[in-house]
């Protein structure tokens, strides 16, 4: 028996000529501002899948997969789908790569992404429970606070924590129109030290 007999098929057509493609608007897009609410602007991983990094895959590999898909962070989780930390695009394209193949004398395609990633301990987030009362500016706020260009949100559920949503001021940006400036967050002695390791 067909498993899907019990539906009913939807009403068909033919095109006629002269039938053309809607594009998106990309004023309502971009209607988004800055009082417009946080939600708006956050990818909510209930909806998208997320694009992930495993911790011993080689950063080539990372980087092709963050080009096809059209992303500029990847969450690296261990084989039970816990979060390890985070790999970004300014991670895979500034000095931190070439120099750590340079100090362990690796070739670029032997550094793996736990050698360049940040650590959970280190990632930025915020509670879902927040968001849901924030603005898109407290969001870009935060985000230059931290000198992030992403933030993860994290939510509470029966004692634990899970990611659920990641902002990004590349996505941010395009939906407001405008330019975000970040300056990236001076190093703590632990992070310093953590990279000389």
């Amino acid at each position: 028996m067909n498993i899907f007999s019990s539906w009913k098929p939807l009403r068909r057509f033919h095109l006629t000529p002269g039938t053309t493609i809607d594009q998106p608007n990309e004023e309502a897009a971009r209607q988004v501002t800055l009082d417009s609410p946080a939600i708006e602007v956050m990818t909510d991983l209930e909806r998208v899948r997320p694009v992930t990094a495993h911790p011993d895959e080689s950063l080539v590999a990372a980087e092709e997969r963050m080009i096809r898909r059209g992303v500029r962070l990847l969450l690296v989780l261990d084989p039970s789908g816990t979060l390890l930390g985070i790999l970004t695009a300014n991670d895979l394209l500034g000095e931190k790569p070439m120099r750590f193949a340079h100090e362990n004398h690796l070739k670029r395609e032997e550094v793996l992404v736990r050698h360049i990633m940040t650590s959970f301990a280190q990632v930025d987030a915020v509670l879902l429970e927040d968001i849901l009362h924030a603005k898109v500016g407290n969001v870009v706020a935060t985000l230059q606070e931290c000198g992030r260009h992403h933030l993860l949100v994290a939510q509470q559920r029966d004692g634990r924590i899970s990611i659920r949503g990641i902002f990004s001021v590349t996505q941010i940006a395009r939906q407001l129109g405008m330019e975000i400036p970040i300056d990236p967050r001076p190093q703590t002695f632990a992070e310093i030290e953590s990279e000389l390791r």
